[in-house]
């Protein structure tokens, strides 16, 4: 039998490269991808237009100091120098600002970022006065260093991306590794060295913020999940917030941080939270929203909010019961929580992602027959979970700590 000549053989071609990057691109969240694009537009307008008067816009000690120019704060911060300055950079934002973002939601990490730019010029400012004032050595450098760009607020991210992810080293560009309280100090340094016109304090001040983060020091500046609920249910945001790329901090920590080295007795931003934040919230024009239940029928119960007290414990037994009951019950080989899933995304019914379960891009394992180990349970118990849920949870995360984190962040939505 001849074969006809019109046929043709069944070739299944690629996908092509502005597909790829389209679909890049939709998988970038709203926030992420604004500040990428921001960024990219200031540039190429600067560009065109041949503005290049930067010391207007950088973060300049002294003027910020004796003339009170505190606009240079946020204005450096979007402003770049160089083609190679704001693709590096953006290209680092991504990845970093992406997974953040998923955690946090859209309007949380847009709160953190202008938090980290504001404590970064703070500590930029009293570092510079102390070495050009000090009674030893004065040194007037450092207050007339005029800096632009998103590095700094990029090394905060990246301490506190590192501590969320729970890893004890870091690969320095697939070249060596370093331990991972250490692994921004040493991108400092590669970057001091590879670099000209690199300014090392306001990388050094970036770090300093991250970790001031993570430790905990900017609780009282945290609002509660509240404010971020009336910002996002505001009328003038409507717009953005029903865009499938806007993640909502529906879930996640309450207190509206993740720390990782706080202990249980330490103070959240309560005082804050139930009083400014509540009346800045009752200021803002609200949109008409469909209320419906958020909580995830797989875990039901509260979790316990970070940096409550210890006799909050009996209200939560009863919930505790029922999540290891359902926790058996989910270990079932038909159970779709334990299947592989291609992402770990929750879709809203407006086609919003949520920020509940996307601490992490691993997926669930199909097993669970690790040994759960102390050291694990004893630092979830640090960041102020309770140790019956995070046992249960661990269990069930297979010792995961990361999906561990997932499951108890579940439970606080």
């Amino acid at each position: 039998m001849r074969r006809a000549r019109n046929m043709r053989s069944n070739i299944v071609s690629e996908a092509g490269l502005p597909t790829r990057m389209n679909q890049w691109w939709e998988s970038i969240p709203f926030l992420t991808s604004a500040v990428v694009v921001v960024c990219g537009v200031i540039y190429l307008v600067c560009l065109l237009v041949g503005y290049d008067s930067f010391a207007e816009v950088c973060f300049l000690p002294s003027d910020v100091v004796s003339r009170f120019q505190v606009y240079r704060i946020y204005t450096s911060i979007i402003f770049h120098g160089s083609l190679l300055h704001v693709l590096f950079n953006m290209m680092a934002l991504v990845p970093l600002g992406s997974e953040l973002e998923r955690i946090m939601g859209s309007v949380r990490l847009l709160y953190v970022i202008i938090l980290l730019a504001t404590s970064n010029a703070i500590f930029h400012v009293l570092i510079a006065l102390l070495v050009a004032h000090n009674p030893v050595l004065t040194y007037d450098y450092l207050m007339n260093e005029c800096a632009i760009g998103f590095s700094g607020v990029l090394f905060s991210m990246i301490v506190i991306e590192t501590s969320l992810s729970g890893v004890q080293s870091r690969s320095v560009f697939g070249l060596f590794n370093v331990p991972a309280k250490w692994y921004a100090f040493f991108l400092l340094v590669v970057f001091q060295l590879l670099m000209q016109n690199v300014s090392l304090l306001g990388h050094l001040c970036g770090i300093l913020s991250g970790f001031a983060y993570t430790y905990g020091l900017f609780n009282f500046l945290i609002p509660g999940t509240t404010f971020y609920s009336s910002i996002e249910s505001s009328s003038w945001l409507s717009t953005c917030v029903r865009r499938p790329k806007f993640i909502v901090c529906t879930g996640g920590n309450p207190s509206g941080y993740i720390p990782t080295h706080t202990n249980q007795n330490s103070t959240s931003g309560g005082l804050l939270s139930g009083n400014i934040w509540r009346n800045l919230s009752s200021l803002m024009p609200q949109r008409e929203v469909s209320t419906q239940s958020t909580e995830d029928s797989r875990f039901p119960g509260r979790g316990r909010t970070l940096g409550s007290s210890q006799d909050q414990a009996p209200s939560h037994l009863h919930s505790d019961s029922n999540l290891q009951e359902r926790l058996l019950e989910d270990s079932s080989p038909n159970n779709p929580l334990v299947s592989s899933t291609p992402s770990n995304t929750h879709q809203l019914p407006e086609g919003r992602h949520s920020a509940v379960n996307v601490a992490t891009t691993t997926a669930v394992p199909q097993h669970q027959g690790a040994v759960v180990s102390e050291e694990g349970i004893k630092k979830l118990v640090s960041m102020g979970f309770d140790r019956t849920q995070v046992e249960v949870a661990l269990a069930a995360a297979d010792g995961n700590i990361n999906v561990a984190v997932e499951i108890l962040m579940s439970q606080q939505s």
